[in-house]
């Protein structure tokens, strides 16, 4: 889903996308529990049981069982609030909070989650398990900032303030909006506004399935 998409030039041969964060879609919990926000999907279009890769944002606000997502490996990450202790089915207790890196786990394994003040806003990325796979990375806003996307797609998402992105032309990333780019495209200058979270999320295609 490329709602709200602004497409950039770059000196690659392929736009850079910004999607804006009025443009996500929300949607209820796979278990009815709650909704989420689609930042965006691969396939466009795909619902939840035929995704490629798929990235949200959820509101936690309560304690309870997570959706168990048959054939899926996920990350979560802490955007606001105290945080969550992940019981995670043959592993210890995980306590994960925005100072916490992101947290890799199978999607259909029991999960439960146990809030550790109120409500809280993750992130979410989902890949499909032999066709995809993803890294993802949380830095502050500090400074400017390099990327040299690697992977097959890169998204990148800024939390709490927005980032002044250089390419051709300066353009504006607000807290929440995402940029997506392709391999091999140009080294990226954010410039961040104030201080925050930046999300690097690599989405890889397995080779038997390029």
């Amino acid at each position: 889903m490329i709602s709200g998409r602004i497409d950039l030039k770059s000196s690659g041969s392929r736009p850079m996308r910004i999607l804006r964060a009025a443009g996500y879609r929300v949607m209820p919990w796979k278990n009815g529990g709650g909704t989420t926000t689609e930042i965006a999907v691969s396939p466009d279009g795909a619902g939840l049981d035929d995704f490629d890769w798929r990235i949200s944002m959820a509101c936690v606000e309560s304690s309870g069982p997570f959706s168990s997502f048959a054939g899926i490996d996920r990350t979560l990450s802490v955007l606001e609030g105290d945080g969550v202790v992940l019981d995670i089915a043959g592993q210890p207790p995980a306590r994960l909070t925005k100072a916490s890196s992101p947290l890799a786990f199978p999607g259909d394994v029991p999960t439960g989650a146990t809030l550790i003040g109120g409500p809280i806003t993750d992130l979410n990325v989902m890949t499909r398990r032999g066709r995809m796979a993803h890294e993802v990375g949380r830095r502050p806003l500090s400074g400017e900032i390099r990327i040299a996307p690697r992977a097959d797609t890169t998204l990148i998402l800024a939390v709490d303030a927005g980032v002044t992105l250089f390419t051709h032309d300066a353009s504006e990333l607000g807290p929440l909006d995402t940029l997506v780019l392709d391999r091999d495209g140009p080294e990226l200058r954010l410039q961040p506004k104030g201080p925050g979270q930046l999300f690097v999320i690599e989405l890889h295609r397995l080779a038997a399935n390029r």
